[in-house]
């Protein structure tokens, strides 16, 4: 009687078409279908929560302690007072003491001053009273804000020509400023020439 051989065991195929996922558990590098995903490890927590550090630990960065560090110097060497020496911020403040009422009133004094009569400044105390109470009293804010509507409509005419650039404002701002010192020199020299006491001087 012949003998059957016995089937060979069949070889695991090398380059299979798809994964067993079987027998995978739920540890295994495989996954079932629906199986749930894996617990973040501590390591890929850490790793992520030292690549974005929370807010409260950006003092303590060294740059940031050094500006504290600096700004408190200053406040403690009392740099406005030494600044006061250098420009007069007590006198500066009283030639932008304006209103809405006054800047109004300054406008029509400069378009239509024919139409004014007295043009005195008053004083109180030996001292003129501030802008805002005298249309007569001196100011900046007008010529400030004259100033800087200058550049910006300067600015809105390049853009209409298409010839608008960032460099081109600090041009204009270079030149403009150049001239306004040009035009007071040449009030305080003409008023030297003629002898004319004035407070300018």
């Amino acid at each position: 009687k012949r003998r059957v051989p016995a089937a060979a065991p069949r070889m695991a195929d090398p380059h299979p078409l798809f994964d067993d996922t079987s027998a995978a558990g739920s540890g295994g590098a495989h996954r079932g279908y629906g199986a749930p995903p894996p617990a973040a490890s501590s390591s890929s927590s850490s790793s992520s929560s030292s690549l974005y550090p929370p807010p409260a630990g950006f003092l303590s960065e060294p740059v940031s302690s050094l500006a504290v560090a600096y700004g408190s110097s200053l406040a403690a060497f009392n740099l406005l007072p030494q600044l006061d020496r250098f420009i007069p911020v007590g006198r500066l403040k009283y030639y932008f003491a304006v209103d809405t009422v006054y800047v109004g009133r300054k406008l029509g004094l400069l378009i239509f001053p024919f139409l004014h009569q007295d043009w005195q400044v008053r004083y109180q105390q030996d001292a003129p009273v501030a802008p805002r109470f005298d249309v007569n009293a001196p100011d900046l804010y007008i010529p400030v804000m004259a100033f800087i509507t200058y550049i910006l409509v300067a600015g809105l005419a390049l853009g209409t020509q298409n010839r608008f650039s960032p460099d081109s404002l600090g041009l204009q701002a270079s030149s403009a400023l150049a001239w306004l010192i040009l035009e007071v020199l040449a009030v305080l020299l003409s008023l030297y020439l003629v002898t004319v006491n004035t407070d300018l001087t």
